[in-house]
């Protein structure tokens, strides 16, 4: 939890114990599940290794081989939805199994957004919501991210 560490650095005490607390909630629910594997590609289907700290803070494993991966977030720094919405289609294969079970993720690069430790807490719950659905609810599905379907 390092990168979060710096982050909170400079906070008052009641930001952080309020931070620490819903962090606390993820890692408390995540204990009991399975890790789920992971793949996060760009739009020309690399792998990106961006999230993978808070990918597994929120219970997920990153996983290389795109065939084993239960879920695909797809996520390019610099990209809104609508430009994901408009590249990932193109670039899915039916073949790999979440595309054929649904559960393909775009999330929502805000160009604006700094890196604070609210937006980190925040990106977390998200993927934690993404990867657990019936979980978590945090309430931002269709803003910051949404479930793409074939």
């Amino acid at each position: 939890m390092s990168f979060l560490n710096d982050l909170f650095i400079g906070l008052d005490a009641a930001k952080q114990e309020e931070l620490q607390e819903r962090l606390d909630l993820v890692e408390h629910k995540i204990k009991f599940m399975d890790k789920m594997p992971v793949a996060c590609l760009d739009t020309g289907n690399n792998p990106g290794y961006l999230l993978s700290e808070e990918i597994a803070l929120a219970g997920g494993r990153l996983e290389t081989d795109i065939l084993s991966a239960v879920f695909i977030i797809y996520y390019q720094p610099g990209k809104t939805l609508t430009d994901l919405m408009r590249e990932v289609p193109s670039v899915l294969d039916t073949d790999w199994p979440a595309v054929k079970n649904s559960r393909i993720i775009l999330l929502n690069d805000d160009v604006e957004r700094e890196r604070t430790a609210e937006n980190a807490v925040s990106l977390i719950e998200d993927i934690a919501e993404m990867l657990h659905p019936g979980s978590f609810i945090f309430g931002h599905e269709g803003d910051k991210w949404i479930r793409f379907e074939v």
